[in-house]
């Protein structure tokens, strides 16, 4: 029987499967670029929310330090949403006749809270306490950048493993005088490490062989 391949068939079956292999491992590297980008994580990008609500205004412009909001965040493990009272305090006196807070007026004669659109977020198998890292001297500014200047809040940083490690193998790097934690335009200064090795000490923070411990984030 004669021969039904010519003999360079072999050539190219090696080369279509290297080809494969090829295409396959540039599809993997591809697809893992994508997901660990800024644009898949919508970094710098603002978020809207369902009542145009500006940072800039009420902390910078207007001074309202960040506690008046989000009250639990010295106290508990999560930064909370203000409640509608808590708007109404100022609002049922300043714009009540503003057609952008209607939603507001709405939620607090209804009590049907506003449904807030989650800026920063973390996946369910890490555990993030907002009160350790504020009252350890981690200012609002480390992770969420200068929301003192934003008329729309976006994220800044891409809350990588990596990212929170490195503060953790070099918490001297951060960490600021309690005092100035909510200060959102806050400089570290030429000697922070100095400083920071100090507040290390001073606020009891633990070793960096713990506070690298799989156990601190995943529980």
């Amino acid at each position: 029987m004669g021969q039904i391949f010519p003999r360079n068939a072999n050539l190219v079956a090696r080369l279509s499967i290297f080809a494969g292999v090829l295409l396959v491992a540039e599809l993997l590297l591809i697809t893992g670029v994508y997901f660990r980008s800024n644009y898949y994580r919508q970094i710098n990008v603002a978020v809207q929310q369902p009542v145009p609500f500006s940072h800039q205004l009420h902390n910078s412009v207007l001074g309202i330090d960040c506690r008046y909001c989000h009250v639990s965040v010295a106290q508990s493990y999560f930064a909370n949403i203000p409640a509608t009272e808590t708007c109404m305090t100022c609002h049922s006196q300043v714009k009540t006749n503003s057609p952008l807070l209607q939603p507001v007026r709405d939620s607090y004669a209804t009590g049907e809270p506003i449904k807030w659109v989650k800026v920063h977020d973390v996946p369910d198998f890490v555990y993030f306490n907002h009160s350790i890292h504020v009252n350890k001297g981690v200012g609002c500014s480390t992770c969420h950048g200068q929301v003192n200047n934003m008329p729309v809040v976006w994220q800044t940083q891409a809350f990588y493993m990596g990212w929170c490690l490195n503060c953790h193998r070099n918490p001297e790097q951060y960490i600021r005088p309690r005092d100035q934690v909510y200060n959102m335009d806050y400089t570290p200064p030429a000697n922070q490490l100095e400083i920071g090795a100090n507040l290390v000490r001073e606020y009891g923070i633990m070793p960096p062989n713990q506070l690298t411990n799989c156990f601190v984030c995943h529980r």
